[in-house]
């Protein structure tokens, strides 16, 4: 069995464009539905943040109409409960070596624009999984994480990589619309990753070799399952 690297932001808040604070964390399906599936295939799942700290879950992502039933709304809100102790003591994010990990998981929500997007010790591992081919899993914003990986030169180590992530469409249509302070999609581009998009709010995964990535909320299950396949290989 693996063992998995989950990486959470720890930010509770994300300063927009017009210097106000929104309230953030991550996306309560993300986090639950691939630890869930990760979990009952066997694996082990580590969950680390920057500096320890305990990650704050999106109220948004626990309303029935965010999870897409009040059913899902009280399952994503029972698992989160049922794994608080994971979640109250996190893996310092320095203090993980790569070496003891098949895989590197990053689920999203707005949190990780805050924080995950510009960390160094993130960056340190994901250069480190990559050079060594083990998996690497962003999905929805969790693909902001990926921007943490530039070289000593400032070269993005993705670039030329094929990727998804959560779309400015669906940014601007059902995320924080104008008033986003940037869009991770546009961002990605322009540092040279080539990304790809499916359908709005639909689950689309894209794989390139070790790289895989899912583009929203509902590609969360599918990422899960895309990297058992992966360690099964």
């Amino acid at each position: 069995m693996a063992n998995i690297l989950m990486v959470v932001s720890a930010a509770d808040s994300l300063t927009m464009k017009d210097g106000s604070e929104h309230p953030t964390g991550y996306w309560a399906e993300e986090l639950v539905e691939s630890h869930r599936v990760l979990r009952e295939a066997g694996h082990t799942v580590r969950i680390a943040t920057p500096g320890g700290t305990k990650p704050t879950v999106d109220q948004v992502s626990l309303a029935p109409e965010s999870a897409g039933s009040p059913e899902k709304a009280a399952a994503f809100t029972q698992y989160i409960s049922f794994i608080d102790a994971e979640l109250s003591s996190p893996l310092v994010l320095a203090d993980a070596d790569i070496s003891e990990y098949d895989a590197v998981v990053m689920p999203g929500g707005h949190g990780p624009m805050a924080d995950l997007a510009f960390d160094k010790d993130l960056g340190r591992i994901l250069i480190a999984a990559d050079n060594d081919g083990k998996i690497i899993a962003p999905f929805c914003h969790g693909p902001a994480g990926l921007l943490s990986a530039e070289t000593e030169n400032g070269d993005f180590v993705f670039a030329g990589r094929k990727l998804t992530v959560f779309t400015d469409e669906e940014e601007l249509g059902g995320g924080t619309g104008e008033n986003t302070p940037w869009f991770v999609e546009e961002v990605l581009r322009n540092k040279g990753a080539e990304v790809e998009s499916g359908p709005a709010w639909s689950s689309y995964v894209v794989r390139d070799r070790n790289l895989i990535s899912g583009q929203n909320p509902q590609s969360s299950e599918d990422v899960a399952k895309a990297v058992l396949s992966a360690l099964a290989e």
